[in-house]
């Protein structure tokens, strides 16, 4: 089992409150949800108008499969118009332990 944590930092310039924000963090998350093999909610700043991290994972049984939805969650993130991304990182998990 490979998993990818992602952690996706936006800025929503046109929020001008927590509702419009949460709006636009709900519609992306739930677009992430539907991706096959993804999990995702927002994860930090949730009292700020104009900012949020969401969180996502990306779960497979082949690297390679990981790697070629987390770019697809990449892509997806980046089309969207109505925000601005700040960083993507991206974190192996390893359950070695």
């Amino acid at each position: 089992m490979h998993v990818l944590v992602l952690s996706i930092e936006i800025h929503i310039p046109a929020a001008q409150s927590l509702k419009s924000k949460r709006s636009v963090v709900l519609s992306l998350v739930r677009q992430l949800d539907q991706m096959h093999g993804v999990g995702a909610a927002e994860v930090d700043h949730l009292d700020v108008w104009q900012r949020s991290t969401i969180g996502a994972t990306v779960v497979g049984g082949d690297v390679g499969h990981v790697e070629s939805v987390a770019d697809a969650v990449d892509r997806l993130v980046w089309s969207k118009p109505e925000l601005e991304v700040i960083t993507i990182d991206r974190s192996w998990w390893d359950n070695a332990s």
